[in-house]
């Protein structure tokens, strides 16, 4: 599976929890990833590099609070959205979670309907093209819904990869992103690909943007990876 559908990692201890969001998540069109506690979401995070968190704050070993701190002082994932989930409704076990890093703070119980809300309102900020908005960088503009990409205002033919490579460096202008990153933002984890591959689709990709003249906005940063910008 491509990651056209956006990943959500889910984080909690109570298997029935668990099972009740992940199957709300795919219902509304995500890919989800699953962690029964602290330790294992740590791991699952840098295997996956999900979209967005939804993270319990009690969790038998690290907790949720911990996780949180420490996915939010790292460089590589500071940007992932978190949603804590917890029982404690204090104004100061809130403002706790938000000071942490927490990017949204959920009361158990609460409404499934709402939940899928608040994902898809993190979700707009970090990956705006899943939601149907157009991304514009300097005088290249991408339409998702539509699949249309215009440079100086010319429609610019591209495959469906490269499409997707595009889509990827247009929501973060400036990131770096490595082989194996876009490897499993655009191809997905269930398709074995060559690593060699990206740098093929790279280089079609360079050839269409700049098939109607222009700079070449992709930089290639040796031994890291690509960026657009």
């Amino acid at each position: 599976m491509s990651k056209d559908h956006p990943t959500v990692l889910v984080v909690e201890d109570e298997p029935a929890q668990r099972e009740v969001l992940s199957y709300n998540l795919q219902a509304e069109g995500f890919y989800v990833e699953t962690a029964p506690d602290g330790d294992e979401a740590l791991i699952v995070v840098q295997e996956v590099c999900p979209d967005i968190i939804v993270l319990d704050w009690m969790l038998p070993g690290t907790s949720g609070i911990e996780v949180c701190r420490q996915l939010k002082t790292r460089t590589e994932t500071a940007g992932i959205p978190i949603i804590m989930l917890s029982a404690r409704s204090e104004e100061v076990d809130r403002v706790r979670g938000l000071e942490t890093g927490a990017d949204d703070y959920v009361i158990k119980p609460y409404s499934v309907l709402e939940l899928m809300a608040r994902v898809r309102n993190q979700l707009r900020r970090v990956r705006p093209a899943a939601v149907g908005q157009r991304l514009k960088f300097e005088d290249i503009e991408l339409d998702a819904e539509t699949h249309r990409v215009t440079r100086r205002e010319k429609q610019l033919k591209l495959g469906p990869t490269e499409f997707r490579l595009l889509t990827t460096f247009m929501e973060k202008p400036g990131r770096v992103w490595s082989r194996e990153q876009l490897l499993d933002r655009v191809w997905g984890r269930d398709i074995y690909v060559d690593s060699r591959t990206v740098d093929v689709h790279i280089g079609r990709l360079r050839k269409a943007l700049c098939a109607q003249g222009g700079e070449d906005p992709l930089r290639t940063v040796r031994g890291a990876g690509y960026a657009l910008g």
